[in-house]
């Protein structure tokens, strides 16, 4: 199934303030509402929100589709708003039997506050995909469940995978040292290794908030931030960025998202093969897995449809806000590629099978290396696995999620790669969150359940 018919646009919740502006790794708080005059600039850092929220959201929607096919008689909120699911954990019907349910949970996360949402379930039996709302704040054209959007740190995979061949061919290794390849560019940290930083155990800080920081006076300001984001940088300034703010803790002692951590990947990635990254990414990742579709841009500009960023800044905000000046250099090699949500399950379908890096590759990618925040291995993190019966051995979905300034991704799937969530978001709460437009959990529980 698959369609992508205009959904009523959906006038703009109220918000009181201003608390704080996330972006997947990223949190920059502002310190007082807009339009009062702080007696001190708020700086930048990591501020009160969880850098980990979207993730957080997936990990609590994949255990509560884990407690509906554990008790699938039970009645939620979550299922009332999808489908019923699996009678029996062990007797799939696949996606399709879900059709209604799902689209009617996408058209419900469009009420919510979207601004457009593209879906799609991949099972052996069979595919479910659609898409709701408008391919620009405030614009006519309909998504479609085709159109690319930004997937933001569901980068962070294929920048992995890349790293990850560069080992299997000798050239580097999980226990590399920065230091030994990239002398000097982390002065005072020369333990850092590859390893670190693909598991974001290297203690270095995501960087991204003190990237815009620099090019404001007033921290305050959300002309100034989003003037900002529209502006070019090149990957010195993420690593300076990252340098100008204490580390967070020592090397392979803690778990750290950092978005810098994976701009020195893409850095050391070009310094061992002398070429560029866009083309290591064409090459290694995209062709390969039959990513017709994917880019990794350097410039705002989009050729063909495309579904902008938007973020929702409060009413003592500047309201809604389109994004579609962001310039994909404030996050680079940890959060450029645009995409769709065919390709991205083609790309985690690829992944997993063991067709971009060998099976044994793949085996110790997904093996947590953390616990104490995410279950993180080597580019991607592991959730429960809902599709499991009672007391039987766990098992789990593996990928990532995305989270930019106005647009939100998932990719998941089974270890076989033969059952995948996709998910595209636009349209972003930047009030702090305390009233969320949208419950991610309204969509994301259904489309667990159908891959059961």
């Amino acid at each position: 199934m698959s369609s992508a018919t205009a959904r009523p646009a959906r006038p703009a919740r109220r918000r009181p303030l201003v608390r704080g502006l996330v972006a997947g790794a990223l949190a920059l708080p502002l310190a007082v509402p807009l339009g009062a005059a702080p007696a001190v600039a708020a700086a930048p850092g990591p501020g009160t929100e969880d850098p980990t929220a979207t993730a957080r959201a997936v990990l609590e929607a994949a255990r509560a589709a884990q407690a509906a096919v554990a008790a699938p008689a039970a009645p939620s909120a979550s299922r009332a708003a999808g489908p019923a699911g699996p009678a029996s954990p062990t007797s799939p019907a696949g996606p399709g039997d879900d059709a209604a349910a799902l689209g009617a949970a996408v058209d419900a996360l469009v009420a919510g506050g979207a601004v457009a949402v593209t879906a799609r379930v991949d099972t052996p039996d069979g595919t479910w995909s659609d898409a709701a709302g408008t391919r620009e704040l405030g614009g006519r054209a309909p998504a479609h469940d085709t159109d690319r959007f930004r997937v933001a740190s569901n980068t962070k995979p294929m920048i992995a995978t890349l790293v990850l061949q560069q080992v299997e061919r000798g050239a580097l290794s999980l226990g590399t040292r920065v230091e030994d390849v990239l002398p000097g560019l982390l002065p005072g940290h020369p333990e850092v290794t590859v390893e670190h930083l693909l598991s974001h155990r290297s203690g270095m800080p995501t960087g991204t908030d003190a990237l815009l920081a620099a090019r404001m006076s007033d921290l305050t300001s959300l002309e100034q931030l989003f003037a900002a984001m529209g502006q070019d940088y090149t990957d010195a300034d993420h690593v300076a960025a990252a340098l100008a703010t204490p580390w967070v803790a020592e090397p392979g002692t803690a778990f750290s998202y950092s978005n810098a951590g994976y701009v020195v990947l893409g850095m050391l990635l070009e310094r061992t093969t002398g070429r560029d990254l866009g083309d290591l990414l064409r090459e290694g990742v995209f062709r390969p897995a039959g990513m017709r579709h994917s880019a990794f841009p350097d410039e705002p500009q989009h050729r063909g449809p495309f579904l902008s960023d938007a973020a929702w800044t409060g009413t003592q905000g500047l309201g809604w806000r389109s994004l579609t000046g962001f310039d994909p250099d404030v996050f680079g090699a940890a959060g450029a590629v645009t995409s769709t949500t065919r390709d991205l399950s083609s790309f985690t379908a690829a992944l997993l099978s063991g067709r971009l890096v060998d099976p044994a590759t793949v085996a110790d990618m997904t093996t947590p290396r953390s616990d104490e925040v995410l279950e993180y291995g080597l580019g991607v993190y592991r959730v429960p696995d809902p599709c499991v019966a009672p007391g039987a051995e766990p098992a789990y979905l593996y990928g990532h999620d995305g989270a930019s300034f106005g647009t939100l991704s998932l990719a998941l799937s089974s270890p076989d790669g033969e059952r995948r969530v996709t998910l595209g978001v636009t349209g972003r709460d930047l009030t702090g969150g305390t009233e969320p437009l949208y419950d991610l959990g309204t969509l994301l529980v259904p489309m667990l359940l159908s891959t059961c």
